[in-house]
């Protein structure tokens, strides 16, 4: 047997202490139980203002698998690490496009960048059920000068994540006042007008979400709509997002008020750096393994994760872009005209791609229909019983503020086999329950 040179253990222990104190190490929580009444009546009443319908909370009446359009997959995208610059580089042509070449855009972003690096680890905002950006950029002006160095992971991945949900990935390079912007360009824009903006908050308020919690939002807005949502994946003060776009659960009842769950999700990973066209299929799945707990109505009203079940801090859906200085986008660039970047957007993307985008809290420029053209909620049956029952599984409605062209009969996107998305093969689960996900071919995220 050949012995491992000391030399080669003395760095090995260096790079896992590195980690450990970059990051911090691993963080796992298993002591859920019922949802928080609070957080469970704040989902019912977001999902009422943004589709205009109930919050389905019966075991057997929500969709077992769920996904997005084809076309709808989120395009994996930069993270704009604070390291690297964050998105100086599209900031630099903009102001070479509307400041005459003053840096005003990219000062702002650089003492931004600069100031999170100087002050530290930033403080997470309280665990509070409300609208506003909950998970926000956390880069804040936290701690005193001297502090340690910038995380590998304090970035824009947020930014990215809420840019790839609301936005068509840019098909073409657009012109203003003699600069031209690349695909990969106005994605560096778009990432930088979300980075703060407000996002819609749907549960996390335990240190991991609560797996009643976590089955509820996902097959309520991706099952019954088909909506991508924003995943902050790491426990603790790690934050790391991602957009998720698909999931499938396989469901076995255990006694009267238990059921044993298995959950496959499958998100899109960010890139190491911004390019015009994104990579097909690059993306990544997550399992879940938990319990659900039921009332004598069959109602979820709790449940706990298995010791092989991974997790996550908590669920989120972005929200429509302010001006940076607005409430609602307070820290936000307020030398970048949001308006003009999704102008710029909208006009490297096809017309009738754009007019198929659904999102909630859509910009004027955005919005389909007006809001007071309503749809009628479709009534189809669920493809397979969630807990060996035949039931029905309503669609809701088409965001309240919303309603796409063809949404006067909808049909449900779990009560018919939906549109393949852009990763079928890697998105596929087993017909059998197993105790592990998939295997999965696919890049590591950058931190």
């Amino acid at each position: 047997m050949r012995s491992v040179p000391v030399k080669f253990l003395v760095a090995s222990i260096l790079l896992v202490s590195s980690a450990f104190a970059q990051n911090g190490p691993p963080q796992r929580y298993f002591g859920h139980g019922a949802a928080r009444k609070d957080e469970m009546e704040q989902q019912k009443d977001s999902f009422k203002q943004w589709w205009g319908d109930e919050f389905v909370v019966k075991l057997t009446d929500l969709p077992v698998e769920g996904k997005v359009p084809e076309y709808r997959v989120p395009y994996a995208g930069h993270d704009y690490p604070d390291r690297g610059g964050g998105t100086v580089q599209s900031l630099f042509k903009y102001d070479q496009a509307y400041h005459r070449g003053r840096q005003l855009a990219t000062e702002f972003e650089r003492q931004d960048v600069g100031a999170h690096r100087a002050n530290g680890r930033p403080e997470r905002a309280p665990r509070v059920p409300s609208g506003g950006g909950l998970f926000a950029r956390l880069r804040a002006n936290a701690g005193t000068r001297g502090g340690p160095a910038t995380p590998t992971w304090y970035g824009h991945c947020n930014g990215w994540t809420a840019a790839a949900i609301r936005h068509a990935e840019p098909q073409k390079s657009v012109v203003r006042n003699g600069v031209t912007f690349t695909p990969a360009d106005i994605k560096g824009l778009l990432a930088e007008i979300y980075m703060y903006a407000d996002s819609e908050f749907l549960g996390g308020i335990d240190p991991s979400i609560n797996p009643a919690i976590l089955h509820l939002v996902l097959t309520n807005w991706i099952g019954r709509g088909s909506h991508p949502l924003g995943m902050e994946t790491a426990v603790g003060e790690v934050v790391i997002n991602f957009p998720v776009y698909n999931y499938k659960s396989v469901v076995k009842n255990r006694s009267p008020r238990e059921n044993d769950v298995q959950t496959w999700i499958t998100y899109t990973l960010n890139t190491n750096r911004e390019t015009d066209k994104s990579p097909a299929n690059f993306n990544r799945q997550l399992y879940f393994h938990y319990v659900l707990d039921t009332d004598e109505t069959g109602s979820i009203t709790g449940g706990r994760f298995h010791g092989d079940s991974g997790q996550i801090d908590m669920l989120w859906a972005p929200r429509q872009p302010y001006q940076g200085g607005h409430e609602h986008n307070k820290r936000g660039n307020p030398h970048l005209d949001v308006k003009e970047v999704l102008a710029i957007w909208r006009e490297s993307v096809d017309e009738d791609l754009r007019k198929k985008w659904l999102n909630i809290d859509p910009t004027e420029e955005d919005r389909l229909l007006p809001p007071a053209e309503s749809t009628t909620v479709a009534t189809t049956e669920t493809p397979a019983p969630a807990a060996a029952a035949t039931t029905e599984t309503t669609a809701p409605a088409t965001p309240a503020t919303e309603t796409a062209t063809t949404a006067t009969t909808t049909t449900s996107p779990a009560a018919s086999t939906p549109s393949a998305t852009a990763s079928e093969a890697s998105a596929a689960t087993p017909a059998e329950a197993t105790t592990a996900p998939p295997t999965e071919a696919s890049t590591s995220p950058t931190p």
